[in-house]
């Protein structure tokens, strides 16, 4: 089984980084469109991006785990027939800051290692570094946007 893990530590605190991972208009700037995202156990949602040839555009999930500020934990199914995996962001503080510990799980096969290593990884490794530090830095320290940010939707409706 293949699992992409990525830690990152961050200036904000563990409330701030619980906002922009968990509010829908905060996730639209560093993630995919979501639609029905709730923190609510059981809850399904869904998460838009752009469609392709090997890719339906939406990703199926369903809210398994939600402790605020700490963990967030959902199942993640990306294409008609995949088996599901599961996604988690555990949030520890360090100092003034935050310790993310991201994980998608689950990938099985051969097919599976392939598809983590050389799709899911990439992408998430990206967001960590550019979207998500930028989402961030842009929200003040109750998880609002500034007045005047230039930060727009990432896979807007029209995607």
């Amino acid at each position: 089984m293949r699992t992409v893990r990525i830690v990152r530590d961050y200036p904000h605190s563990p409330k701030k980084v619980w906002r922009v991972l968990t509010d829908p208009e905060l996730i639209l700037l560093w993630g995919m469109r979501p639609e029905g995202f709730s923190t609510e156990v059981g809850t399904e949602f869904r998460l838009y991006g752009v469609p392709n040839e090997k890719w339906r555009g939406f990703v199926e999930c369903r809210m398994l785990e939600a402790v605020a500020p700490r963990l967030l934990r959902y199942s993640w199914i990306g294409n008609e027939g995949q088996e599901s995996t599961e996604v988690s962001f555990r949030l520890e503080p360090r100092g003034t800051g935050t310790r993310v510990t991201f994980v998608h799980s689950g990938f099985v096969g051969v097919k599976g290692f392939v598809f983590a290593t050389l799709f899911m990884a990439p992408g998430w490794k990206r967001m960590f570094r550019e979207t998500f530090p930028a989402v961030l830095g842009d929200v003040n320290d109750d998880g609002i946007l500034r007045t005047g940010s230039t930060l727009r939707p990432l896979f807007p409706k029209s995607a």
